[in-house]
């Protein structure tokens, strides 16, 4: 590499520690290159009449080109409003949650004197991250169970009548709410309690010589110094407003037809279609999520770069 100095070009010179840092990339980047690039040349499956009759390789060269037919599905549907409203409503109010309550949590366990009880709250907040959505299903389902439910348990105790959860729509946004929150707690708070431990201590000391207040120390000290972390989180999540998690709208309303209108996303949708439509509409499906979440961070960057460029990815 040639850079200028004073007037005369000067060749940079390859150092031992960009060797070491070379090494230390290598395995990321052959990971990105084998899972993420390579698997691109898929996409092509989105624009033909994908059939199976031999090596995919030649599966894809011989299957005929069928343009923006496996496209349709999607957007003609009868349910395609219903879907894309479920879709971006949960991530809308998903992505404020994830934020606000994560980042209220951990200012609360920062001010906490002992750090047994910290690591204590720490971890029972971190055990559902670790829940697979069958398991939690279970869970739910041992509540919201009809006869043997614990919810219903408890209404026939106060002398009211039982309720058959799985059959009632009004009920499920708020479920649905409330279990995302629940086991994607535990992760966002670890990684903003992280920022908060990184936080030099000589502010917080300065500010209590000063008189103020734990309020006033987390409103000018540590909610300034956590703001690039949280908007990384906010553009990152941004970007997946297209994608929902398949476990918590598949397996916690147990696909319940009642709930269809409340719990069907673009994902399960798709995962529903693959049992009359194609793998073409299925890699269509994708690619549309992938160019609009591409977009949407590309755009969610650019304005928090307008507002603040310190605070941008990039």
């Amino acid at each position: 590499m040639d850079t200028k100095s004073g007037g005369k070009r000067v060749r940079a010179r390859w150092r031992t520690q960009d060797t070491e840092l070379t090494l230390l990339a290598l395995p990321t980047t052959i990971w990105y290159i084998l899972f993420c690039f390579l698997p691109m040349f898929g996409l092509i499956i989105a624009f033909k009449d994908f059939k199976i009759h031999g090596g995919f390789l030649s599966n894809v060269i011989h299957s005929e080109w069928s343009g923006f037919k496996n496209f349709e599905f999607l957007f003609k549907s009868n349910d395609a409003w219903v879907v894309i409203r479920n879709t971006l409503g949960y991530n809308a109010i998903f992505i404020v949650l994830s934020i606000a309550v994560p980042v209220t949590l951990a200012l609360m366990i920062g001010q906490l004197h002992s750090g047994k009880a910290g690591k204590f709250y720490q971890t029972l907040m971190f055990l559902p991250y670790f829940l697979s959505w069958v398991v939690v299903s279970a869970i739910v389902w041992a509540f919201l169970s009809f006869d043997k439910g614990i919810a219903n348990q408890f209404l026939a105790d106060l002398g009211k009548d039982p309720v058959n959860w799985y059959m009632e729509p009004k009920y499920w946004p708020y479920f649905l709410v409330f279990m995302n929150v629940w086991k994607g707690l535990g992760y966002g708070m670890v990684v903003y309690l992280a920022t908060i431990s990184g936080i030099d201590s000589t502010y917080y000391e300065a500010a209590v010589i000063d008189g103020a207040t734990k309020w006033q120390q987390a409103r000018f000290i540590t909610l300034p110094l956590m703001k690039l972390v949280i908007v990384m989180m906010f553009i990152l999540a941004v970007g997946r407003i297209f994608y929902t998690d398949f476990g918590l709208f598949f397996q916690v309303p147990r696909d319940s037809n009642s709930l269809f209108n409340v719990a069907t996303t673009i994902d399960v949708l798709v995962y529903k279609q693959l049992k009359t439509a194609t793998v073409g509409m299925a890699s269509a499906s994708a690619f549309v999520q992938s160019v609009l979440g591409c977009v949407t961070i590309l755009t969610a960057n650019w304005i928090v770069r307008r507002i603040d460029p310190d605070s941008a990815m990039m």
